[in-house]
């Protein structure tokens, strides 16, 4: 589990791309698997292989390190619903490590299972915040509430305006420092999380589970 507090920015410094024997759901797409190399002196620091460690809000497994660097495989499904695809050699990349066990929870539950993509809309700059309008894709608008949380290119942050489908956020100089949002243009592409309890909620309504029950189970 991940709480969205970016340790690193990092950048991408090799991109493998690999074949595989996929089925016709991936015709036409010759890179249906790849291997990256990230440089994160930070987040590598008694990294081994087999942990985990977000890449832009997707968790990845590492397959090794070295120098302050990690290389991690990267499926077909990932490519296809996350950016990781767009990444190239010298993407600038946000970087998180798991939270410890007892650790603070400075964000919020983010699980690193990119829910889809949104697009950079528009930037307002002020003096000492910017306003970010992010568009949403129809099956995530439900999800997202003013004031509520969602994890943006690995970023948790806070809902300010929650639109038909979009969402803005507002961004102070640290993230616009320490992360890839202060960089991201309009028509970029970013990875989005909603926020999980949400989901639970919605499928255990679905299911025809008492709204009382599940407000009591949530606070136990």
């Amino acid at each position: 589990m991940f709480t969205g507090i970016v340790e690193e920015l990092g950048e991408v410094t090799a991109v493998e791309h690999l074949g595989d024997s996929l089925p016709a759901a991936a015709e036409g797409d010759p890179t249906r698997s790849a291997r990256f190399r990230l440089r994160g002196p930070v987040v590598t620091q008694g990294a081994k292989h087999g942990d985990s460690i977000a890449v832009n809000g997707v968790c990845l497994t590492v397959v090794d390190t070295g120098d302050g660097e990690f290389t991690a495989d990267v499926m077909a499904e990932t490519l296809s619903r996350s950016s990781l695809g767009a990444l190239v050699v010298g993407s600038r990349v946000n970087l998180e490590r798991p939270m410890a066990l007892g650790g603070r929870l400075g964000g919020h539950i983010v699980q690193g299972h990119v829910d889809g993509t949104g697009v950079v809309v528009d930037r307002k700059p002020a003096e000492h915040w910017e306003i970010v309008k992010i568009a949403l894709p129809d099956d995530l608008t439900r999800y997202v509430v003013e004031k509520g949380s969602i994890t943006v290119d690995g970023i948790s942050l806070t809902v300010v305006d929650a639109g038909p489908d979009y969402f803005t956020v507002s961004l102070i100089p640290t993230t616009l420092a320490l992360t890839t949002l202060g960089i991201k243009e309009p028509g970029d592409t970013v990875n989005l999380e909603v926020d999980v309890i949400a989901k639970y909620v919605e499928r255990l309504l679905g299911a025809g589970a008492d709204v009382g029950t599940i407000a009591r189970e949530a606070v136990k």
